[in-house]
């Protein structure tokens, strides 16, 4: 889809998904996490981030909730794997900037790969970073993604709610 945006954001939001980058299906429904595989939605309701389950489509309605997104490189790829270490490291500044202008409280990391190649380390660790991206406090979240079945559903949850109730204090 031609002029599809990866950005659902405005100014002030709890938080940002930050997700690797758009899928080659996201980029041609025009919606994030479209793979009917991909278990965003499906967690964030479970999760309590939203009150009704939304579906791609209803991406604009997380704004409501406080919530936004983004992806860390905005070349579109059939899998993540195919974006190189030098493409992240080489996409940071504009995250950060992209973070600093819209100013949310906090941006989760879906995934551990997009900001240990930021960062050029080795592996960064599950949730709170002990320094902030952009200005503000970084998380990093499993990533939802149906290709990640590292984590259950179940798994995915619980670290979703153990971050929902840390950035509402």
């Amino acid at each position: 889809m031609a002029g599809y945006d990866p950005d659902i954001l405005k100014k002030g939001l709890k938080v940002v998904f930050c997700g690797l980058n758009p899928g080659i299906s996201t980029e041609s429904s025009g919606h994030s996490f479209s793979t009917p595989s991909n278990r965003f939605w499906n967690v964030l309701y479970l999760a309590g981030f939203t009150d009704v389950r939304l579906e791609s489509k209803d991406e604009p309605r997380l704004l409501a909730y406080g919530c936004g997104l983004t992806t860390a490189v905005r070349r579109p790829t059939q899998r993540a794997s195919e974006i190189s270490a030098g493409e992240f490291r080489d996409a940071r500044a504009a995250l950060e900037e992209r973070i600093r202008d819209f100013a949310p409280r906090s941006i989760a990391f879906l995934g551990k790969r997009a900001l240990a190649e930021m960062l050029q380390a080795s592996d960064v660790a599950w949730g709170r970073q002990p320094f902030d991206f952009g200005g503000v406090p970084a998380w990093v979240l499993p990533n939802p993604s149906g290709l990640n079945r590292g984590f259950s559903l179940d798994a995915l949850v619980r670290a979703y709610v153990t971050f929902r109730l840390e950035i509402e204090r």
